[in-house]
């Protein structure tokens, strides 16, 4: 076998499977038959991402019952998601097996999030200079798009790249924690400044480059409006950064030898 450059494929699982189970779950089958043909085709959509990625390694990352670092310190935070269905929740178990049937280990804690989880992984890989494909719909993984690091949106079938982060805002990948702590997101109810939406955000990182610039330029006699009201919320624009900012040394307790991805053919020989 060739000296390939390690290539980890990282699969957030609930992102994928809760889509999946979806479009399921309105084909008028009961919730078992649902749940019977989710990992069918969740089995099916690991196989076509694993042929397509062509990793050396592979994991599916699921979220546990975790209250998070995040909910310690804004209890709002994501508060108004829609709850899984419950047949879902307690076939878990089972497609997990999936995952593994198809040779990706699967890694659940309760303790992290699962993006933060993945973000470490990923990171952890763009520092040895190998490459990480993150297979989501979440956009805030884009924070994290490098040379080395990647992500697919599956269901879209798109990059969600740099050229994709410009055309959506207007900013570099590297700027989108800060875009997002002064917009908020409200997917996951966090609040950013009143009165900045996403188009003065565009405009205020292109001129200044960085929320710390953009707070020190505040506090300038003559700062512009929305500087002045940056400086009245500057909190709730720090804390919104500090919420959205993916962590990247989570502690895994595993080795990227213990998820090294074999075909089946190569598996079974």
């Amino acid at each position: 076998m060739p000296n390939l450059r390690p290539h980890l494929l990282i699969i957030d699982a609930l992102n994928l499977i809760r889509r999946l189970h979806a479009v399921q779950a309105q084909q008028g089958l009961t919730p078992a038959q649902a749940l019977i043909a989710t990992r069918a085709n969740l089995i099916n959509t690991s196989k076509k991402l694993l042929a397509n990625s062509e990793p050396t390694h592979a994991i599916a990352v699921f979220d546990g019952e975790v209250h998070s670092w995040r909910k310690e310190i804004y209890p709002a935070y994501k508060e108004e998601r829609t709850p899984m269905p419950q047949e879902l929740r307690e076939g878990l178990v089972g497609l997990q097996d999936a995952f593994w049937e198809c040779g990706v280990d699967a890694l659940l804690s309760q303790t992290d999030e699962a993006d933060d989880l993945i973000a470490t992984l990923a990171d952890g890989m763009a520092r040895r200079g190998a490459r990480a494909t993150i297979i989501s719909t979440d956009k805030g993984f884009c924070q994290l798009i490098c040379p080395q690091i990647r992500v697919r949106d599956y269901f879209n079938k798109r990059w969600l790249d740099a050229a994709f982060v410009q055309q959506q805002y207007g900013v570099a990948p590297s700027q989108l924690v800060d875009f997002w702590a002064l917009t908020g997101i409200g997917g996951s109810n966090i609040k950013g400044v009143p009165g900045i939406g996403p188009k003065t955000a565009t405009q205020l990182l292109q001129q200044y480059g960085t929320l710390a610039a953009l707070l020190d330029a505040c506090e300038q006699e003559s700062a512009a409006k929305p500087l002045l009201k940056l400086r009245q919320h500057r909190d709730d624009a720090l804390l919104a950064q500090r919420l959205v900012r993916l962590q990247l040394d989570i502690p895994l307790g595993f080795n990227l030898r213990e998820i090294r991805y074999l075909p089946a053919q190569e598996a079974g020989a």
